[in-house]
């Protein structure tokens, strides 16, 4: 694994020790929430290695709003870290993930100490303004099929798995649909040659 420095070569060596002093670096399993809903934000992530799920909940419905990889942090706790607000957001692992966290007294002293540190958040902003315009794009324009094909494909490069081990009403969940209309639109795409369904999960093909 690269170490801090080259992970963040814009960061001062003095705030990498800070980082390395202060931080806490934890391994977490899959499927483990690491930021729960109206949670106030103590630490602030930083992925190192594996995958975070952002989601976020609406009455009884769950909506994914972006992962995070690694060298990425997650801007809407830092957002409620900032605003002093619970979490509206929860975050769980999609893989085993190596995290590094960081208190969030100390990170509010290091943005005026080491202003280069709104770099990283600002970089992380426009990232997730780029996903959202992207999103809204999908939701607007492309119909559900493209929407669900491309998905899959997002999801299975980000996690380098082969067989996507995903039930419908998950994948329901997340797109913010019913699990009936996942159901046949996969079917769809599999008799479009575009993924495969074993019992061993979901494959993209092309």
């Amino acid at each position: 694994m690269k170490s801090l420095k080259e992970k963040f070569p814009f960061l001062r060596s003095q705030l990498i020790e800070a980082f390395q002093t202060y931080g806490i670096t934890k391994d977490f399993e899959q499927g483990i929430e690491i930021i729960r809903n109206q949670q106030y934000i103590k630490f602030i992530p930083i992925v190192l290695e594996g995958l975070v799920k952002v989601s976020a909940r609406f009455n009884d419905k769950e909506l994914l709003l972006y992962y995070i990889q690694p060298d990425q942090s997650c801007v809407m706790s830092f957002s409620s870290f900032i605003k002093q607000q619970p979490s509206k957001i929860f975050a769980v692992t999609e893989d085993k993930t190596k995290v590094l966290l960081l208190p969030s007294e100390k990170v509010a002293k290091w943005l005026n100490q080491y202003p280069e540190l709104n770099t990283l958040f600002y970089q992380q902003y426009d990232l997730r303004y780029q996903e959202l315009l992207n999103s809204l794009e999908h939701i607007l324009v492309d119909k559900l099929d493209k929407r669900l094909y491309d998905y899959l494909k997002h999801k299975a490069k980000l996690t380098q798995i082969e067989y996507l081990k995903l039930t419908h009403n998950q994948i329901a969940e997340e797109l913010g649909t019913a699990r009936e209309v996942i159901s046949r639109v996969l079917k769809k795409l599999s008799n479009q040659n575009l993924l495969l369904q074993s019992e061993k999960g979901i494959k993209i093909i092309r």
